[in-house]
């Protein structure tokens, strides 16, 4: 369903079950970062009405998600990291060129939005199905279909605000291009590294 080229390597949950604070700071900044995207898309492109709406929901849905993952950082006795860069990131959003029209610098930051939380929810699939943490595979048994429904979400309104089979190729190419990044990552215990 997610169309990820590459998947991740399951012994990725080995690495994380050896720093479980680790991933839970970085999904944290990764859920504020996610918030972030979306009040920037909202900023960036008010006469989208529909799409203002959704990200106004997907704010308050983000932020509830922080708070999720920072209440078990809290439950486990641990306090909130610092955030960190991340890497699959910083190279994902070199894909696409700079500049354009706004229509096509909004459909390719839809298309960077709908990759991420494609990859967040494969990471928390297997999350839920390897960890030995029963209480957090539960828990990112239950983030996996949210972060679906993001997904399909941001890939829709690229469809709809842009040319379908321009975006569908593009799609694609960054299908690829990020199967290239993930090839090089998957050694960290963080949600895309």
């Amino acid at each position: 369903m997610l169309g990820l080229k590459l998947p991740t390597d399951p012994r990725w949950v080995n690495i994380v079950e050896k720093n479980i604070e680790e991933i839970l700071t970085d999904h944290a900044f990764c859920e504020q970062k996610a918030t972030s995207t979306a009040i920037s898309l909202i900023v960036s492109f008010p006469e989208y009405t529909e799409l203002v709406q959704e990200m106004t929901a997907l704010v308050k849905e983000e932020m509830s998600h922080f708070k999720m993952v920072h209440d078990i950082i809290i439950e486990r006795g641990w306090t909130l990291g610092r955030d960190r860069r991340d890497d699959y990131v910083i190279q994902l959003i070199r894909f696409f060129p700079k500049g354009g029209s706004r229509t096509t610098q909004l459909v390719h930051r839809l298309l960077y939005a709908a990759l991420i939380e494609a990859r967040s929810c494969e990471r928390f699939r297997l999350l839920s199905e390897e960890l030995q943490d029963k209480e957090l595979a539960t828990f990112y048994r239950n983030l996996m279909a949210s972060e679906a429904n993001h997904y399909t979400m941001f890939l829709g309104f690229a469809r709809k605000y842009g040319n379908k089979k321009e975006v569908d190729t593009k799609w694609q190419q960054l299908l690829e291009y990020e199967a290239e990044i993930m090839s090089n990552l998957g050694t960290q215990e963080t949600i895309h590294g």
